[in-house]
């Protein structure tokens, strides 16, 4: 399909889908966010898929504009999180694929939170992750409350949402918030060099590793040891499996099909 306020890319495996509103800083319309789901549908079968955002920043979050209310009248955003955020957020969460988040600059608000709701995000030393939501009289949504606190702590986590101070890449990386910040020079060849090689593993395993470590608070150690074993059980019988270990044995890249 033709897009408006995305672009979309598909190459070896990989799709890239670059947020395309680089004069609001990539700030998400409505329109934005059925690009992204169609986006998403268009990338089922991808290797691996890498968000991005188009010129100076990653994402502003939310475009005011958007959903401009007249003074003194108030607007439901619930309905707009229920309708747009949190869909997004469920869906970078549940994909199979591996999500990289390529974090060029700005990352503020729910743009903040769809960075961290991605597997791997990857930052240039520039960029900075922000939750501004305080400034507003809001909470940290599109996943930001959930994560946060899960990926830096309690304490960091509510210096970083209370007073909305800007979290450098660098620093980011230090806390455990993100997987990497690079050299904005480097992003690109980091980013797609991390794309490739996953793109060149077993598909179904890697789907398994992202499901299971996303959920594995919700498991008792009994609970995740016995999972662990119907896990390997299951990906032992796969192709995948047998043709990576033929590789090994053989000293020969492998080829690996998802089945």
């Amino acid at each position: 399909m033709a897009y408006e306020t995305i672009l979309f890319d598909r190459a070896d495996g990989v799709v890239r889908i670059t947020l395309n509103r680089p004069d609001r800083l990539n700030s998400f319309t409505r329109t934005m966010h059925a690009e992204v789901q169609a986006g998403l549908d268009d990338a089922k079968d991808a290797r691996v898929i890498i968000l991005s955002g188009a010129g100076r920043g990653f994402c502003a979050g939310q475009d005011l504009n958007d959903r401009a209310v007249a003074p003194g009248k108030a607007v439901d955003l619930g309905e707009t999180v229920e309708e747009s955020w949190n869909p997004l957020i469920r869906r970078l969460a549940t994909m199979p694929q591996p999500v990289i988040a390529k974090v060029n600059g700005v990352a503020a608000g729910a743009g903040a939170n769809i960075a961290l709701a991605c597997d791997i995000v990857v930052a240039a030393k520039e960029a900075k992750f922000i939750q501004s939501f305080s400034t507003l009289g809001l909470i940290p949504d599109s996943g930001g409350s959930w994560h946060l606190p899960r990926l830096v702590g309690q304490a960091r986590a509510l210096g970083l949402a209370l007073t909305g101070e800007p979290l450098p890449a660098e620093k980011a990386a230090d806390w455990g918030l993100i997987w990497k910040a690079v050299d904005a020079d480097a992003l690109d060849a980091e980013v797609n060099a991390i794309a490739t090689k996953l793109a060149l593993l077993p598909p179904l395993g890697l789907a398994a590793i992202k499901a299971i470590i996303r959920s594995t608070g919700e498991r008792t150690l009994d609970q995740e040891l016995n999972l662990q074993r119907d896990e390997m059980r299951r990906l032992g019988f796969t192709e995948d499996y047998r043709e990576g270990v033929a590789a090994f044995l053989e000293k020969r890249p492998a080829s690996f099909k998802g089945r």
